[in-house]
């Protein structure tokens, strides 16, 4: 059987084991998936394109560290990787916003507008901007399943289909870890009497 028609399991196991080939392969097949996906969050080819590479460096070291989890999807589980450095990256240069590129002009617009009616029905949450910055101090107060899937949906606007995808959940999955999110937030602000309007 020739290589180039071996599964992405397969692959990696060969580069593990010291064929270069196999790596270069994996890179052929999902690099235009992977850099359109950086892409699409960073907005930048050049910056883009630098987080690209980064990210295979870490699929590099991780793979040749004996870390990667057989269990998962090697595309998915590069695109994890390739989210976490994004936000990591974000984070250093304190360019994290809640509002995208392409936000509302409107002063009204909610940092939760993002959700469908029905999330924000059962929470009776309407954000301000003003509220935003009051908002953000409590994430990190969140459970890390709850406080990641907060920045996948706001600070990189992922659908819960790309979320779920990316960290192997179901779609349900997803939805409730924002739920609950939203419920433990709703908590912080009671507790700190943070005032929303409804």
């Amino acid at each position: 059987m020739s290589i180039v028609s071996l599964g992405d399991q397969e692959l990696v196991k060969l580069y593990v084991n010291g064929n270069e080939k196999a790596f270069e392969l994996l890179i052929t097949r999902h690099k235009d998936r992977v850099y359109r996906f950086i892409l699409s969050k960073i907005k930048d080819p050049e910056l883009a394109n630098d987080y690209f590479q980064d990210t295979f460096m870490k699929v590099i070291v991780t793979l040749k560290g004996g870390n990667y989890n057989e269990e998962g999807k090697f595309l998915p589980w590069v695109l994890r990787i390739a989210h976490n450095l994004i936000i990591d990256g974000f984070r250093k240069n304190k360019k994290v916003r809640f509002l995208s590129e392409t936000r509302s002009a409107s002063e009204d617009y909610s940092v939760f507008s993002r959700l469908s009616n029905e999330d924000l029905n059962v929470l009776q949450i309407t954000c301000k901007e003003e509220l935003e910055t009051q908002v953000v101090r409590f994430l990190d107060e969140l459970p890390a399943a709850q406080k990641e899937i907060i920045y996948q949906r706001l600070y990189q606007d992922l659908s819960f289909k790309e979320i779920a995808e990316m960290e192997d959940i179901s779609i349900n999955t997803a939805l409730g870890r924002m739920r609950y999110a939203l419920i433990n937030l709703r908590k912080l602000m009671d507790k700190h009497q943070v005032v929303t309007s409804y």
